[in-house]
């Protein structure tokens, strides 16, 4: 007997609004800048979908894109102004409206993934993506748990699968282990089959430890300079330490994986840091490296698998509303989020 899949009926795309509530900025600054507006509801393109928000995550990239540091990345955004006002890539959702190329998905149908930005940010009721870089939400998961996972899980799934080249077995520090991409890292080092070491502040030790993490350092009791051990894969999430250290960190073959763009000065951030690992690698024969995350739906469909598996989970600091965007930006430039903060939209 032979078992069909059926799917649902298509669901009849709503009559959509005029305008939608969206939290933008005028100018690069602090999160003072930051309001909550009534904006024109985006349109797409052909190959673009247009997503009803139910749920967004904040990630720190959107604290870059709103203050505009580093400076060369205003080449990109703006030199004097944000070309873009509005803020967030992290989604989750429902899709409202397909352009006459998308194939894959249709109206009605949950999705997370990122969206465009471009006027078309997800701290907002509406949201524009391309459907290469969505998914079908996990079973059993709700959209806030969904819409933290697109930028920080896939950073931390490319930083070891891809970039590190992790196996089993092997050593892993985790540096930045309680952040966004930090908890997302301890986890899949650890359903990869690696003994993970996770690098926190005191008042996260514990979070740590629950995600899994074999041994955990607390770096204001312990100078990382003077840990004994060598590790094959070390992540240096966010960080500032000089390549000298974290090269001290590693075994004679160890590979270094630079995640972010933190540290530096104003006008390039941390690109310095991440250029030097790139000359040093040659002459080295330990593998430094640094990378751009590519987020795409195959990625998100791994992860998704495993969290309907129970292997990952994301830890949420707190949830809040659209207007609540600013104090959550405060908290998250001055280190006071555990994991990620999800934000709510759906009215």
């Amino acid at each position: 007997m032979t078992t069909t899949t059926t799917r649902p009926m298509p669901v009849s795309a709503p009559v959509l609004p005029r305008t939608m509530r969206a939290v933008v900025r005028e100018r690069y600054g602090p999160a003072e800048g930051l309001q909550l507006r009534e904006l024109g509801v985006p349109t797409i393109s052909a190959d673009q979908v247009l997503i009803r928000v139910q749920a967004a995550g904040l990630d720190r990239g959107a604290w870059h894109v709103m203050t505009g540091r580093p400076y060369l990345m205003r080449l990109v955004f703006g030199l004097r102004t944000p070309r873009d006002i509005t803020l967030g890539s992290e989604v989750a959702g429902v899709v409202v409206a397909v352009g006459a190329q998308v194939s894959d998905l249709r109206p009605g149908d949950r999705v997370f993934g990122t969206c465009l930005g471009s006027g078309h940010g997800s701290f907002a009721d509406y949201a524009v993506a391309r459907a290469g870089k969505l998914a079908p939400m996990p079973v059993g998961v709700s959209f806030e748990q969904a819409a933290v996972i697109p930028v920080s899980a896939q950073t931390a799934l490319q930083a070891l699968r891809n970039h590190g080249r992790m196996q089993a077995g092997q050593r892993v520090l985790v540096i930045g282990a309680s952040g966004g991409v930090g908890t997302f890292a301890v986890q899949l080092a650890k359903a990869f089959g690696a003994v993970v070491t996770g690098v926190c502040s005191p008042g996260k030790v514990d979070l740590v430890r629950s995600l899994g993490a074999d041994h955990v350092i607390d770096y204001r009791a312990t100078d990382l300079t003077r840990v004994a051990e060598r590790f094959d894969l070390v992540l240096d999430i966010g960080g500032t330490r000089p390549l000298g250290q974290l090269r001290r960190l590693l075994t004679r073959t160890g590979t270094l994986v630079l995640v972010g763009g933190e540290g530096g000065d104003r006008w390039t951030g941390g690109l310095g840091r991440q250029l030097g690992a790139l000359l040093l690698s040659r002459f080295v024969p330990q593998r430094l490296v640094s990378f751009i995350t590519r987020e795409n739906s195959a990625d998100l469909g791994t992860l998704a698998g495993m969290m309907e598996a129970g292997t990952l989970r994301p830890v949420i600091d707190r949830e809040c509303g659209l207007a609540q965007v600013p104090e959550a930006m405060r908290d998250l430039e001055a280190g006071r989020v555990r994991g990620k903060v999800a934000v709510s939209v759906s009215s």
